[in-house]
């Protein structure tokens, strides 16, 4: 399977990604699991020591400049678009028992010159991913789908996107929804977060009426605490790690 999973900053999505990429690894699968949220990290929800020592590949200037042939944030020149990229996930990852772990990174944006390189090196790498490897792949997006493009999005099994009892978060998921059709992805479902009980059910399938539900995740201070503390969401006791598993197999 390959899972993208998106939403609005602060609904829990890097949580969700993270208890479905260890409920994945505990049911023996083996599990890519993508990063492409600069502002998340998916490593510490996952429960890898040191996770904020892990270097995203946009800022691996070596590797960028050896695959692409130019510097990132150079100006002007030639670059490969096509960059060698297939020994990246077993080279270059981070390991957690059965799970190899990659974190992308931001393109800077404005006033630091050409972005192509990283841009081209980044592409490559998840249309790879997303193609060629025979993993379980779970990606972490941003509050869309900027990673994706035409060439992967028709690959992609299930864009997952979270969402919580809330105005925006359910324009946020309208949105997503739109992007992803510009690109030909339509297999998309909403997971609802933080639910409190059946009448923040109701409300979301009531504004997401024609949306796809794969399930719903009970409010849990657990979790809240779990992430305070830098802990792994499945090295809690939570009632999510069963909702999570009853999701996968649904899927």
């Amino acid at each position: 399977m390959k899972l993208a999973v998106s939403g609005k900053g602060g609904v829990g999505k890097t949580t969700f990604a993270s208890l479905m990429i260890r409920t994945l690894n505990a049911e023996g699968k083996r599990v890519l699991a993508i990063d492409a949220d600069p502002d998340a990290n998916l490593a510490a929800g996952v429960g890898i020591a040191d996770a904020d020592k892990v270097v995203p590949i946009s800022e691996m200037e070596d590797l960028v400049f050896e695959r692409t042939g130019a510097k990132p944030g150079s100006i002007g020149g030639y670059f490969k678009l096509n960059p060698k990229v297939d020994d990246l996930p077993d080279e270059i990852s981070v390991k957690f028992e059965g799970i190899k772990l990659m974190r992308l990174g931001g393109i800077k944006k404005g006033g630091s010159g050409c972005i192509c390189p990283e841009s081209s090196l980044l592409r490559a790498l998840v249309m790879h991913i997303v193609l060629a490897r025979d993993e379980v792949v779970v990606m972490d997006m941003e509050a869309g789908i900027e990673h994706l493009g035409r060439a992967t999005a028709k690959a992609v099994d299930k864009l997952i996107v979270v969402v919580e009892p809330g105005r925006r978060s359910i324009d946020t998921a309208e949105h997503i929804r739109k992007l992803a059709a510009e690109i030909g992805l339509n297999h998309i479902a909403v997971v609802g977060n933080k639910v409190r009980g059946p009448k923040d059910e109701q409300f979301l399938q009531t504004h997401l009426d024609d949306f796809e539900f794969l399930g719903f995740l009970p409010y849990d201070e657990t979790l809240i605490e779990a992430d305070l503390n830098g802990a792994s969401p499945f090295d809690v006791d939570s009632p999510s790690k069963a909702h999570v598993k009853a999701m996968i197999a649904k899927l």
